[in-house]
């Protein structure tokens, strides 16, 4: 279709030409004229039908393209581990899959289609005007043109640098966006939203230069292409005049002539327009393509695809976080027996996420930093052994700061079990401790939480968490002091369910970090950690009669607790 619309664009001024020509001549009529005239007409008609066309099929496979870099980043994203998220900011990655993404589709589409007919129609005009036209007078038309090439040349390296720095700086300010609404409350609290404000307002000044740096180099191909085409204009004129004064070419000629010139200003413009959109697309690339290339941080190389089965092992595993040289865990082995409970405690900083983090496999043991070793092993496996997909649905995890979506408390709690009845996300609630609680609000479960939960208190958040986690029958259970935003009391009653739903499914094994010792009091076995070590372990009764941390934290928080009380 872009083919057929340049043949016939570069057809009607010759046509022009030979009526003019025929017109001088007196060999035409009046019924002659209208049958040209009407064939003018029906190519300008085919010229509409088929640039609709064509805008249709390009346009289509460049949104399409756009969808495409869209879902991929997005697969990406939610396949990468914790490690590649500590590296990237929020709001860069948002602007990736926003403004870096409709640069790369602008390029693909618009361009591409600009550089094709843009190209074509050139290549057809200049043949036209040497072999159809006049040699001598194209040669002349034509000597402005390599001035102007060079003009974009250079212009062109201003436009990518511009362009860059422009996307960077609207990641920049998507990034403060991200972080001031996420952290909204806290400004208030410490009363910096005047300078939250002042921050956004510099480096939004700060985009808006960038943009507008972008656009004064964008702008400069119009200049280089109007002094070009003016003066080649200008030289036509002068030859042309010459050589229909000395009747070597007719008037008709001549016009033909001058309407090729005119349509060379749509390529030339084309050029520069898509040389802007071709450099702030690959400056885009440039940005989107190393995220999409990037290695997953946690490979899924697993080629077991049941559901883990039996005991829990750690051996002998020392692990450091990558980039870091701390020992985060330094020798650390236990063991968990299928349906058994297992408490972790120590000081903040211990390692005692460190161990659920690896056992979620967020991080891998054996590509981590310096003097990481052991293994972990689950039933008769390694770890690494499992599909990431297979080992994740086995294990329910509930952090001390669970993550809620914009939805109500019932889609919450059924996020992992979307097939649950209402009898069943009541009966998990309660488990939770929370029905009470949800059932206050004015539309009970229904109710919307908001972003972040952020209607909910930290202790409802939590126990909705928790409520999730029991609503799915999985063999594993992590609690990552997730009880730290109950009561005593609360966490009495939590604790007491958990335990009974475990006499009820015997396979059902469970971790509990925590903090305050009474979550862990009824475990089958407790370690206590300190700077990554294992310095004590045993039962609860065990621990007391060791007289070590454990017995003197357990006497200054029952100290505590009854200070409260009183």
């Amino acid at each position: 279709m872009l083919l057929s619309v340049a043949i016939l664009t570069v057809l009607i001024p010759r046509k022009v030409g030979a009526v003019i020509d025929a017109m001088v001549a007196h060999t035409l009529d009046g019924r002659g004229l209208a049958m040209q005239l009407g064939q003018l007409i029906l190519m300008g008609v085919a010229i509409y039908f088929l640039r609709v066309g064509w805008r249709l099929q390009l346009f289509a496979a460049s949104y399409q393209l756009g969808v495409q870099l869209r879902t991929r980043l997005y697969q990406r994203l939610s396949l990468q581990g914790a490690p590649f998220f500590q590296q990237q900011r929020t709001g860069d990655l948002m602007a990736l899959g926003t403004n870096d993404a409709d640069a790369i589709e602008l390029a693909s589409g618009e361009a591409m289609l600009a550089g094709f007919d843009g190209t074509m129609t050139f290549a057809l005009v200049i043949g036209m005007m040497l072999l159809g036209v006049d040699w001598r007078l194209a040669l002349v038309a034509l000597l402005p043109f390599p001035f102007m090439a060079w003009a974009f040349k250079r212009i062109t390296h201003h436009v990518h640098d511009a362009s860059r720095d422009s996307l960077n700086r609207f990641s920049k300010l998507n990034d403060q966006v991200q972080e001031t609404l996420a952290g909204v409350r806290t400004l208030r609290a410490l009363g910096l939203e005047q300078r939250s404000a002042a921050q956004f307002a510099e480096l939004a000044e700060q985009a808006a230069d960038a943009s507008l740096s972008a656009q004064r180099w964008e702008a400069a191909y119009e200049p280089a292409v109007g002094v070009a085409l003016t003066t080649a204009g200008a030289l036509t004129l002068a030859m042309g005049g010459y050589l229909v004064w000395n009747q070597q070419m007719t008037i008709g000629t001549l016009t033909s002539f001058t309407m090729y010139l005119g349509q060379l200003i749509w390529p030339m413009f084309a050029a520069g327009w898509v040389l802007s959109l071709l450099e702030r697309g690959k400056a885009a690339w440039n940005r989107l393509q190393p995220v999409l290339a990037a290695e997953l941080s946690v490979q899924d190389h697993g080629q077991i695809t049941t559901s883990p089965q039996g005991s829990l092992r750690f051996q002998d595993i020392s692990f450091s976080y990558p980039g870091q040289s701390a020992i985060a865990l330094d020798h650390v082995s236990f063991y968990l027996d299928e349906g058994k409970t297992l408490g972790i405690v120590g000081h903040t900083g211990s390692g005692k996420s460190t161990i659920i983090r690896l056992i979620l496999r967020q991080y891998d043991i054996a590509a981590t930093g310096k003097g990481s070793l052991g293994s972990l092993r689950w039933g008769e496996y390694a770890q690494s052994d499992y599909r990431l997909h297979s080992l994740r649905l086995a294990i329910n995890w509930v952090s001390q700061e669970p993550f809620l979506f914009s939805a109500s408390i019932a889609h919450n709690i059924a996020l992992g079990n979307p097939d649950a009845t209402r009898e069943q996300i009541i009966h998990a609630a309660t488990l939770a401790a929370v029905h009470e609680d949800i059932v206050r609000f004015p539309q009970g479960y229904d109710t919307p939480v908001g972003e972040r939960g952020v209607t909910l208190s930290g202790g409802q958040r939590q126990r909705v968490a928790i409520a999730r986690a029991l609503l799915t029958d999985s063999p594993l259970l992590l609690l990552d002091d997730a009880l730290s935003a109950v009561d005593t009391d609360t966490e009495t009653r939590i604790l007491q369910h958990l335990n009974e739903l475990r006499q009820q499914r015997k396979e059902r094994s469970a971790i509990i970090v925590s903090h305050r010792l009474s979550a862990v009091a009824n475990a089958d076995h407790i370690l206590v950690l300190r700077e990554g070590r294992v310095i004590e372990q045993g039962t609860h009764d065990m621990l007391l009669e060791q007289a070590g941390w454990y017995a003197a934290q357990w006497r200054y928080q029952q100290l505590e607790a009854s200070l409260d009380a009183a």
